[in-house]
């Protein structure tokens, strides 16, 4: 894959809240709500906060070693395993839930993130390992957000029945048919029928998703070294009784992360995610549902709150036991997942999306009340894919590729000016209206000061109609541009798919079958470290 790339500051996509704008600016408002910024510095505060902290890299590395027994693991990923058993090693983590062929692209490039991110702290801390992770998310149960991906401008859609968290689920028929389709359209570029071999092999019917994820997963980075992680596990689990028991009997998390919430939204930004009283759901069989206590009792719930099922009814004594005997039956919800995540791991770096980073912020007082280190949050990379074809319309039309994170109707108005023979603004008019009334309004008040109000209303008055001229002269000349407000159009449809980020929609199954390997050794090779900028790659 032949390319050449440009960056561009994330504010100029006009593609992110607030919140992460001004976290990548280090805002002085933000910076209660983290640890330690995204600096080289930084890491080495959040290492030497991660050494006082008592990670079990015994139980880690031996649930790893039972989890990667007949895999085709590479050599990295084996000595990056046994590398964690080493106190001067840290691990890069990044965390997503099984997506059916990993869904959307940022999917990969957040792993691809944590890959050179590892390296590149290497390279700057030589006397530390770092090792890159990959959390699979395999206890979510929010199907519609996964089953689907998108592909040659069609929404793919697995209709399965299969109820609980989506990693437990098996690929059935219904996902067998889905792949059938992406075939017709894979297979028909240079690299097709290596992706969707690859898809096939992992996919097939009756594995789990999770175990499906994680050997494709495995499949596409193993060379690089990833480490990818199932954290639905009872020996891991085990480590987070004492929270998860503070959480069912005490909903101490709740109260926290509630204060915490308050606090960002007094200092002006978006609440992410709102707490329960238990942030914990009860995962057996098919079954993922939250739990509630009613009176002495704790019982299974549905979003509209009503008790459902007979898979939980435990008086605070049975609670605690079947807590003890099986924590593999406790899933944390977005408000435990990281202390979990971070309890099992010896981790410095997590690499998150936009969303992510709102949700991170509000849990750094959770992190302190449990004494667990908190994590330095780094925004994943974000890239732009342009294929030469889309390039070449872009260049006949006399823009750049980053003029097109402009709107449409900016980019035509932006046309039409540049391409007209008319004079299509009232160049100086406005000012020179606005001096004409000054004069009026200054000869009107010395004959009677009550007249002043009326000049100003004239004078907005006139002032907007002349504007609502100057529209309508621009519009009506638009139409003489028809042809190229269509193919501006078109190119914006593409490069951005529903109106959004290409990388927030399209799947890693085309671009791959296009460029085969190659793709993905682009992406690493373009990927930054600690550089917080949007990447545009465009194919040469």
């Amino acid at each position: 894959m032949e390319c050449t790339s440009t960056r561009l500051p994330y504010r100029q996509t006009n593609s992110f809240s607030k919140t992460v704008l001004d976290y990548l600016d280090h805002t002085e408002g933000l910076k209660s709500f983290y640890a330690h910024p995204p600096t080289l510095q930084g890491i080495q505060k959040a290492i030497d906060a991660r050494k006082r902290f008592a990670t079990n890299r015994e139980i880690l590395v031996d649930q790893l070693k039972k989890q990667y027994e007949g895999v085709e693991a590479s050599d990295k990923v084996k000595s990056n395993v046994q590398l964690l058993l080493s106190t001067g090693t840290f691990t890069i983590t990044t965390a997503h839930q099984n997506n059916i062929f990993t869904g959307p692209l940022y999917f990969i490039y957040k792993i691809i993130h944590a890959i050179k991110l590892a390296e590149h702290l290497k390279a700057s801390l030589p006397a530390y390992n770092f090792v890159p992770v990959f959390y699979i998310g395999s206890e979510d149960a929010d199907l519609d957000e996964l089953n689907h991906i998108h592909l040659g401008g069609q929404q793919l859609i697995w209709n399965t029945k299969q109820i609980g968290a989506v990693g437990r689920m098996k690929v059935d028929k219904e996902l067998i048919k889905l792949i059938g389709l992406m075939e017709g359209q894979l297979l028909v570029l240079p690299n097709g029928d290596e992706i969707n071999a690859g898809i096939k092999k992992y996919y097939k019917e009756g594995t789990t998703i999770q175990d499906a994820t994680f050997h494709f997963v495995n499949s596409l980075f193993a060379e690089y070294g990833l480490i990818v992680l199932l954290p639905d596990n009872a020996a891991l689990k085990k480590q987070m009784v004492p929270v998860f028991e503070d959480d069912l009997l005490n909903q101490t998390a709740s109260d926290i992360v509630e204060k915490t919430a308050d606090k960002l939204q007094a200092a002006g930004y978006k609440v992410q995610v709102s707490p329960r009283e238990i942030n914990l759901f009860y995962l057996i069989d098919d079954k993922r549902e939250r739990i509630i206590k009613e009176g002495t009792r704790y019982l299974p719930t549905g979003e509209a709150g009503k008790a459902q099922g007979t898979s939980l009814d435990l008086s605070e004594d049975e609670l605690k036991n079947e807590l003890q005997e099986h924590p593999e039956r406790f899933s944390p919800n977005v408000i435990l997942r990281g202390l979990y995540q971070e309890t099992i791991l010896p981790n410095i770096v997590f690499i998150g999306g936009g969303g992510e980073t709102a949700y991170w912020l509000q849990l750094k007082d959770l992190f302190e009340h449990y004494k667990i280190p908190f994590p330095i949050f780094v925004l994943r990379n974000s890239f732009f894919i342009v294929e030469w074809k889309w390039q070449e319309k872009i260049n006949h039309l006399g823009f750049t590729v980053e003029d097109f994170f402009l709107p449409e109707q900016e980019l035509i108005n932006r046309l039409v000016a540049r391409e007209t023979d008319k004079k299509l603004t009232f160049n100086g008019t406005f000012s020179e209206t606005e001096q004409l009334y000054n004069l009026i309004k200054k000869q009107a008040t010395s004959i009677d000061t009550t007249l002043e109000k009326h000049v100003e209303a004239l004078k907005t008055q006139t002032l907007y109609r002349l504007r609502q001229l100057e529209k309508k002269m621009l519009k009506a000349e638009r139409r003489k541009f028809t042809d190229q407000q269509r193919q501006i159009h078109t190119i914006k449809e593409q490069l951005f798919p529903g109106n959004g980020l290409q990388e927030r929609k399209e799947n890693l199954s085309y671009y791959y079958a296009k460029w085969g390997r190659g793709f993905i050794q682009k992406l690493y090779e373009q990927s930054l470290g600690l550089e917080q900028e949007f990447v545009t790659i465009i194919e040469k």
